[in-house]
């Protein structure tokens, strides 16, 4: 069974090297809506705040909010790249994240290296890379290039290669930063498609967007964040509905 849990999850982030430069820890403290404290001489700022929440198998679940709401840094909690100053986030299943493509990537190394490299980066066993290899060269179209470094690919190359790998991939829990693409007009049709077979394979999906049609389309429940704290969460077309309230009256301020 597929599980994520969040129960009371904060995090903050200490600001080395700013000691108490008083001005400038004002305009910090603006820009993060007036979540910047000190502890112990030591700017810090609450980029989570008591976050709880837990999602089952079947959940697809939308994260909106503004810029510096704390979407990207919530989605790196469950992928347990950040662990909470207070709380607990734990997960039961494969987590998959597409937070950073290029993670693992050895120039030197070859294409195929690179799948290898990748993959098990990711979780998988060598014998499921293996197994899955030929599909994957055969998704990139890259060719002969695939028995060549890295370094000499284009990044569009490049980001071919890791999109193909990790949509590989069979995720329980899959974590997106905004849809991943492939930086090839000509390819994007079949990645897309591709896309869209790896999200529905995943048991549960965690994707933050800035694009509400993409929440829409994948999601069947949204969370609003605001400051690093939850302000909703429910059905998709509540939240967006909310969402446009409250930015409408921030604007309006």
């Amino acid at each position: 069974m597929s599980l994520v849990q969040v129960q009371g999850v904060t995090l903050n982030y200490p600001l080395i090297g700013m000691g108490n430069r008083s001005v400038k820890n004002q305009l910090l403290s603006t820009a993060t809506g007036g979540l910047l404290t000190a502890g112990d001489q030591i700017p810090v700022v609450r980029a989570l705040q008591d976050i709880s929440f837990s999602l089952k198998e079947g959940d697809r679940l939308g994260l909106v909010g503004h810029n510096g709401a704390g979407k990207s840094t919530l989605l790196k909690v469950l992928a347990g790249i950040y662990k909470p100053t207070f709380g607990t986030a734990s997960t039961s299943g494969r987590v998959v994240s597409t937070l950073n493509l290029a993670l693992g990537m050895e120039p030197e190394a070859t294409g195929i290296e690179n799948i290898l490299i990748r993959g098990l980066l990711l979780g998988m066993k060598k014998k499921e890379i293996y197994k899955k290899m030929e599909e994957i060269a055969r998704f990139t179209e890259l060719g002969d290039y695939l028995k060549m470094p890295l370094r000499i690919y284009s990044s569009g190359m490049a980001t071919r290669l890791a999109f193909a790998t990790v949509t590989a991939m069979e995720a329980d829990i899959l974590l997106m930063d905004e849809v991943i693409g492939t930086g090839d007009a000509r390819f994007m049709e079949k990645a897309e498609h591709r896309l869209k077979e790896f999200i529905h394979r995943s048991k549960i999906l965690v994707l933050a967007s800035h694009t509400e049609s993409i929440i829409r389309n994948f999601c069947n429940k949204a969370l609003l964040l605001e400051q690093g704290k939850i302000q909703q969460i429910g059905p998709v077309d509540e939240i967006f509905q909310l969402y446009q309230q409250r930015t409408a009256t921030t604007f309006s301020a």
